[in-house]
């Protein structure tokens, strides 16, 4: 996208940034760059940065809740689906980040 515009529709990535496509590739990239910090800070085992993954996660299960009861009251069967398994995946990364074992492992290391 950055390279050559128009090439790849600016559409492609919007279900990732909810709503922020509209600010261009470099959102986008904005967006990648920072998922891939986290990725390497949780492989690290970084607890600041579990932290953080657990903030991200806990945001995205609160911005997913209006989309999740318009669909809900509108009776659009597919998108509840979508955006209820998007507030389970992120609930299930959450809870996951949120265990005893874990928060031990990332104490651990440092």
């Amino acid at each position: 996208m950055l390279l050559r515009p128009g090439l790849i529709g600016m559409s492609a990535g919007a279900p990732l940034l909810l709503g922020l496509e509209l600010a261009g590739p470099w959102m986008f990239l904005l967006m990648a760059l920072t998922g891939f910090a986290v990725a390497y800070g949780l492989m690290r085992l970084n607890n600041i940065v579990r932290n953080v993954a657990l903030f991200i996660a806990c945001a995205g299960i609160v911005w997913l809740v209006p989309a999740v009861s318009a669909a809900a009251t509108s009776v659009q069967p597919k998108a509840l689906f979508w955006s209820g398994l998007g507030i389970i995946v992120r609930v299930v990364i959450a809870w996951n980040l949120a265990k005893q074992d874990v928060v031990d492992a990332f104490h651990q290391r440092a």
